[in-house]
């Protein structure tokens, strides 16, 4: 039988379901069969993904490093195995250049089923109409979102459409020393500690230790969004943005002062922090005793220092985060194999053999029950406390903010530009709020 294993349903709609998906399948399959007889040298030319011994390809690409590859791999031949009438074929890369090539699959006619992507894009390709509307999937039962958080769930939702489903759930994470603090006799930060009070914190492990207590995160979206939503405001608002640049002055000023007072590393280490990836993060690298990273990013930083970490939220409202999609599975509108496609990426959130191999490689499982099943079963002591982590920091999740609009990758960029700026004095922290704004709006209308 064909469908995937769904542990979240109940046995007898699990059955209706393979029962319903099996029979449309087939009949699919007959029909494209008895239609083929006279075309066999037409089909052929047109590329069809049906093999002559019935079984289906599905396209899908993905972008990560090898040990996700790997990973990756082995779920979808774990599908194949339990599906032999579904093979795969596969493709990954870096995550350099990844959307570059995207982009050229999907102009140029040839893309995949289904592809691997971020909220950086996800609004845009949705506008595109390149992404399938999974709601009636999920309508229909053939798409389980039930053990979803709820705001996870939303955050993939693009104009009423539900245009992606989260591979994984992340959040924002403090990732600190313990083992600095307490070789030191220093208090360990807090959740909902203000950013008032983890500045002068911060201050006081510089004097204390002679390491930069904070790396100074005013260069990074996920530290400037949360405090945004802190403030009443957001990132986006419709189409334009949540925010102005008297809100950016406001931020760029409060690490200004915690830069006077010797909180923060200096000018070019604090842009090592922007530029470098996670394991030269400077929590790891013994630069500054913080890091702002995302929670599931634990186990890898883990692996660059011999010293004891710990996370916690971002300081302010613990409310201002929200259960983000770390990234999600959508599946190309004009698939010919949709049906199928759906089938897999339910698979990949939901069989329980499947989750336990991905892990929290893609941040944590999006289904709840398998990921309390992940956390009891791994030996990782990172994975686990990032699952334990991020567990109680849902009980006070705010609501998901809208997926980004256009040009969010560009606000990124232009926000590190424009904070180097105010950092290295090139601008004071006004001028370098409304060089944002502007840069910002540029963007976004483009």
């Amino acid at each position: 039988m064909h469908p995937a294993t769904h542990p979240t349903v109940d046995a007898p709609d699990r059955r209706t379901h393979r029962t319903s998906l099996f029979r449309r399948r087939l009949l699919r399959g007959l029909l494209a069969a008895v239609v083929a007889l006279p075309l066999v040298g037409a089909a052929a030319a047109c590329g069809d993904d049906a093999a002559s011994d019935g079984t289906t390809k599905i396209s899908i690409f993905w972008w990560g490093g090898e040990a996700r590859a790997q990973l990756t791999e082995q779920a979808l031949d774990l599908y194949t195995q339990k599906n032999p009438d579904v093979i795969f074929e596969k493709t990954w890369q870096a995550n350099q250049g990844y959307f570059d090539k995207l982009a050229t699959l999907t102009a140029g006619g040839n893309p995949p089923d289904i592809f691997q992507i971020d909220d950086n894009f996800l609004a845009e390709y949705a506008a595109r109409n390149t992404t399938l509307d999974l709601k009636p999937h999920q309508d229909s039962g053939d798409l389980d979102t039930t053990k979803f958080p709820p705001s996870l769930l939303q955050y993939g939702v693009v104009d009423g459409k539900l245009a992606g489903l989260a591979a994984g759930e992340n959040t924002q994470g403090l990732v600190y020393n313990k083992t600095l603090l307490t070789k030191n006799g220093l208090p360990e930060p807090t959740t909902g500690m203000s950013w008032e009070a983890h500045i002068a914190w911060a201050e006081e492990v510089a004097k204390k230790t002679k390491v930069p207590g904070t790396q100074d995160p005013s260069a990074d979206y996920k530290a400037f969004w949360v405090w945004l939503r802190q403030q009443g405001k957001d990132l986006y608002a419709g189409n334009d943005l949540g925010f102005t640049a008297e809100d950016v002055t406001k931020w760029f000023e409060l690490w200004k002062g915690a830069r006077d007072r010797g909180a923060t590393p200096t000018p070019d280490v604090i842009h090592e922090g922007n530029a470098t990836d996670i394991t030269k993060q400077l929590v790891v690298t013994g630069k500054s005793a913080t890091s702002w990273v995302w929670v599931n990013q634990m186990p890898e930083l883990k692996k660059n220092t011999a010293d004891e970490l710990g996370v916690i939220a971002y300081p302010g409202d613990p409310s201002g985060q929200w259960a983000r999609a770390s990234m999600y599975w959508s599946v190309f509108q004009g698939s010919k194999n949709a049906e199928i496609a759906v089938d897999v990426i339910n698979f990949l959130a939901n069989d329980q053999d499947a989750v336990k191999l991905l892990g929290t490689d893609r941040g944590l499982p999006s289904n709840l029950d398998l990921r309390r099943v992940v956390s009891d079963d791994t030996t990782d002591e990172a994975m686990k406390q990032s699952i334990a982590v991020e567990t109680e920091l849902a009980a006070s999740f705010g609501e998901s903010p809208q997926v980004p609009i256009k040009g969010h990758s560009k606000v990124r960029a232009e926000l590190t530009k424009a904070a180097e700026n105010a950092q290295y004095g090139r601008a004071t922290p006004a001028e370098a709020a409304a060089q944002f704004v502007e840069a910002c709006k540029a963007a976004i209308a483009s």
